[in-house]
């Protein structure tokens, strides 16, 4: 064999030994080599302890690996990363948002990995990428809800036309699309079918606009406010009578993620069972993983209305949402 021919032969078998690190599973020589890398970044629009407890259940798994926990916002979490790579900087590992649009775009830039989690082979065609770059992580339900000690059960609204009564001004308050993915998602569904005529009116009962739709109920429980309109008492859930925005929250690997391997182990761990179980018992949110146990007191999907959303719809009136919605409410 000649010189060519054998380094020839040297590049392919590196690059053969390389491929294990792609894998889809938690292989032996992906463990090894993420423990080298030593830790992961998590990007995550979650509310804050849900992300901890994660990390924590995940490094209890594999100690050698650290999680970097930065949260934030969806829309925040996505100004930050694009911010990122127009500055030639590359920190972000694995991200999650709960605006299923912001993969549509980072998948448009190249900027995703494909990966698909075991677990994830399970999920149903609609809940993940076709191309394997991401998959619904969790789903939630934006909900309106009532301070049940301020607001009797008969005299709670039942439907979003409910809430321009003269009695709830002063005392409604809503998480802002402009930081919350949840919140631009649900905004979205509304308009689709109250039209922007309708927040119009809302704006004008004096809403109070908190950033996250994590906040929300603790101004509610805290007596601040009445009623949600987006649970942990004395928080009472409304499922309004027009249908309950259903919102989708993805996670997906950057193609440039500094730790790569580590970023497979992690993202396959966030849809195993264990971690899905997390964020349903901590979190209240849905998942979509066929094992995971629902609470025994909580209303199946089957029987509320719902609007789905629509992350390619969505996608490019995202700037004008946040514009006209900002204009009506403030930032």
């Amino acid at each position: 064999m000649n010189r060519i021919a054998r380094v020839l032969l040297s590049a392919l078998l590196a690059w053969v030994v390389a491929i294990p690190a792609l894998a889809q599973e938690t292989t032996p020589a992906m463990l090894d080599a993420a423990a080298k890398e030593g830790k992961v970044v998590w990007y995550a629009s979650v509310d804050v302890k849900v992300a901890e407890a994660i990390a924590k259940a995940f490094k209890a798994e594999y100690p050698k690996i650290d999680v970097d926990v930065e949260r934030s916002g969806s829309e925040r979490v996505f100004q930050r990363i694009n911010q990122e790579h127009q500055s030639g900087i590359h920190n972000v590992d694995v991200v999650n948002s709960s605006d299923a649009s912001h993969f549509l775009y980072w998948k448009q830039q190249k900027w995703l990995a494909a990966h698909t989690p075991p677990d994830v082979k399970r999920y149903a065609a609609q809940s993940k990428d076709a191309d394997g770059y991401y998959a619904v992580w969790r789903a939630t339900l934006s909900v309106m809800g009532y301070n049940t000690n301020l607001v009797a059960e008969k005299d709670a609204p039942k439907s979003y036309m409910d809430l321009l009564d003269p009695r709830w001004k002063g005392k409604l308050v809503k998480s802002h699309p402009g930081y919350s993915g949840t919140s631009l998602t649900g905004t979205y569904a509304i308009v689709k079918v109250l039209g922007w005529d309708y927040l119009a009116k809302l704006a004008r009962q004096d809403v109070q606009q908190l950033q996250s739709t994590t906040a929300t109920p603790k101004s509610i429980a805290s007596g601040e406010r009445a009623v949600m309109v987006d649970q942990k008492s004395p928080v009472r859930i409304i499922y309004p009578t027009e249908g309950t925005p259903f919102v989708t929250s993805p996670t997906a690997i950057f193609a440039d993620a500094p730790h790569p391997n580590a970023a497979r182990v992690f993202q396959n761990f966030l849809y195993t069972v264990k971690a899905q179980q997390l964020v349903v018992d901590m979190g209240g949110a849905r998942s979509l993983h066929p094992d995971v146990k629902e609470p025994a007191n909580r209303t199946p999907l089957s029987k509320i209305k719902m609007l789905p959303d629509d992350p390619a719809a969505m996608l490019p009136l995202v700037s004008e949402i946040k514009k006209r919605y900002t204009e009506l409410f403030g930032s």
